[in-house]
């Protein structure tokens, strides 16, 4: 670890060092200037211990049975159950044993300066870093301080609740074996990836949504098509399902519906939303509110503010680590260009220094069986914007290379065009495998290429990419 004790002036100072600020870091170095990253925890944040690393090392062995189930002459030989210990332990292997060794290695390697200890703004440009045995440092920025702090679950004020030490996103994807029981409370993103991985692995889980369908973000066919499968591999899926109170002693957990109806379960899962890790970063000293989130403008930089950027989950703007990487990649190329005194509209080479993504293309992979994949605007989201937009949908079971990939293969696909540029806002695909199918229709929304390009752009025979060609078909009629 390196840590300059010699030194407490940095031209850029980090607060949070998860993907986001470990990036907003390497970009500041990259550019010259000199930077301190500041941790209360593990290096490295909560994708690399809690979230993206720990509930997609769950996931693959439960989608890679998932297929091989659907494949002639492999499905006998997978039949039996998921060795529960072996894919715990290949969960710990990629959450290095919650230890940051080697994210410090970096750290060191790019020539930041990493505090380890609660970092709270102290005024302008300055951060105090309080460390585990009390004693106090400040920090001062030249030209910046990035707020990296994430975000955390939130933990409804439902009767009892509280006090039934409910699990989070944090130790779902972190427990050392399976429930026997698991009531899942929220169909977003986190309820349906994590009832998947722990119905496979052993639990019986009964997930409850209190709205009217799974994934309310996306497409309404992913949450329909999630649903159903997790209904086919024995999980109890229940919409419009409100809990009004738990209960707990020192045993089971029963979960009390609106109408009377209890359930008991081993363990409670709280899946229904998130809030930012601003509560005690010290923003009442620069004028701010505690435990908001912050607004910014597309280089990230807070607004009312020429030193204050808030980068990834805490702005708001896109709650996904690769968004965050995104953000911290241009804040980092933003701040060097203000330090280094350029204009950045001189310097602002294919949008080096605006995360414009942020507002039209989004790109999102929830892993369960089936996999749901999205890049853009919804349908929805599209016509609140105000375009006149034409959705186009396709069976995926009519793609030969769908037919190849798994026998009964199920998906959907849908495409959404604006009807007066004639080039595509979004696209969300729902089945096996779909996730590599991403990319493509990423750089379409992004790059917004003509639908009339887009007939150039020739998908291989026999692959589930020759979707694309089946949307544009049903597109042109």
């Amino acid at each position: 670890m390196t840590d300059s004790r010699g030194s407490t002036e940095y031209d850029v100072v980090v607060v949070g060092a998860g993907p986001v600020g470990e990036n907003v870091a390497d970009r500041a170095r990259a550019g010259g200037l000199s930077a301190a990253i500041v941790e209360s925890e593990l290096v490295g944040g909560e994708c690399s211990y809690w979230a993206c690393m720990p509930s997609k090392a769950l996931l693959r062995p439960v989608t890679a049975r998932a297929d091989a189930r659907k494949v002639p002459g492999l499905r006998q030989a997978v039949q039996g159950p998921l060795d529960t210990a072996a894919v715990l332990a290949h969960r710990d292997e990629y959450t290095s044993h919650w230890k940051d060794d080697g994210q410090v290695d970096w750290l060191d390697s790019i020539g930041a300066d990493l505090y380890r200890g609660h970092g709270r703004l102290s005024g302008r440009r300055t951060v105090t870093v309080t460390d585990p045995d009390g004693e106090s440092r400040v920090l001062t920025a030249r030209h910046a301080v990035a707020v990296c702090t994430g975000s955390r679950a939130v933990v409804p004020d439902t009767p009892g609740l509280a006090d039934a030490r409910p699990w989070t996103s944090r130790e779902a994807t972190s427990a050392k074996a399976a429930p026997g029981r698991l009531v899942v409370v929220g169909g977003g993103v986190v309820g349906v990836e994590m009832a998947t991985a722990w119905q496979a692995l052993g639990s019986q889980v009964t997930l409850l949504v209190r709205g009217g369908g799974l994934l309310p973000k996306m497409e309404p066919f992913a949450g329909e098509l999630v649903a159903a499968a997790l209904t086919e591999a024995g999980a109890d899926v229940r919409t419009g399902a409100t809990v009004v109170s738990v209960e707990r002693g020192t045993g089971p957990v029963t979960v009390v519906l609106e109408g009377g109806e209890r359930i008991e379960a081993d363990e409670i899962l709280v899946a229904t939303g998130r809030a930012p890790r601003t509560e005690d970063i010290g923003l009442e000293t620069v004028g701010l509110e505690p435990g908001s989130w912050l607004s910014v403008d597309d280089s990230c930089r807070v607004e009312g503010f020429d030193w204050l950027y808030a980068v990834g989950d805490v702005n708001h703007r896109a709650l996904l680590t690769h968004q965050g990487k995104y953000q911290a990649r241009i804040s980092g190329a933003a701040i060097t260009a203000r330090a280094q005194g350029v204009p950045l509209l001189e310097t602002d080479r294919w949008g080096a220094h605006s995360a414009t993504a942020d507002h039209a293309a989004v790109s999102q992979v929830v892993f369960t069986d089936p996999e749901a994949a999205s890049a853009g605007l919804t349908l929805a989201e599209a016509e609140r914007a105000g375009h006149r937009a034409t959705a186009v949908d396709f069976d995926m079971s009519g793609v030969a290379g769908a037919g190849l990939y798994a026998d009964g293969y199920r998906g959907h696909a849908r495409m959404i065009v604006d009807a007066d540029r004639e080039v595509l806002l979004g696209a969300t695909f729902v089945g096996p495998g779909v996730s590599e199918l991403l990319h493509s229709a990423t750089v379409a929304v992004a790059g917004e290429v003509p639908i009339d390009r887009l007939w150039h752009a020739v998908p291989a025979y026999p692959t589930i990419s020759e979707v694309w060609l089946r949307l544009l078909e049903t597109y042109r009629g």
